[in-house]
């Protein structure tokens, strides 16, 4: 399975990012061989709108299943949900604990956002 989770540096040691439209990075791991990619989100780090629905689009096009972060807002959890994508929310930690988490199924999966929208 891939996942992707939100990440503050590029390496398995990083931080999670606790949010998921503005991340530093993507985390791409595929849970079957541990193969890591990292994915620059700069283009929505500091975008003035919409970031939430593009870093979805994004994260849509690289295959995950999954997307393990702190928080995800109304657009982009309607986005990753319209692609299949589950969402875990409330991640913490290094990008290695959070997978070890989600593996030993101590991640609950987000049924809706949990912040609201930052144009609401």
């Amino acid at each position: 399975m891939k996942i992707a989770v939100t990440a503050q540096g590029t390496d398995l040691e990083s931080q999670v990012d606790p949010r998921f439209g503005r991340a530093k990075y993507f985390a791409v791991i595929d849970t079957d061989s541990d193969d890591l990619e990292v994915v620059d989100n700069a283009q929505n780090l500091n975008a003035a709108q919409g970031a939430g629905i593009q870093a979805a689009r994004n994260v849509a096009e690289l295959g995950v299943e999954a997307v393990l972060t702190g928080h995800c807002g109304p657009n982009a959890f309607r986005t990753l949900t319209a692609a299949e994508i589950k969402v875990f929310t409330g991640a913490l930690g290094t990008v290695k604990e959070t997978i070890e988490k989600f593996k030993s199924g101590e991640l609950a999966e987000a049924t809706d956002a949990d912040v609201k929208s930052h144009w609401a």
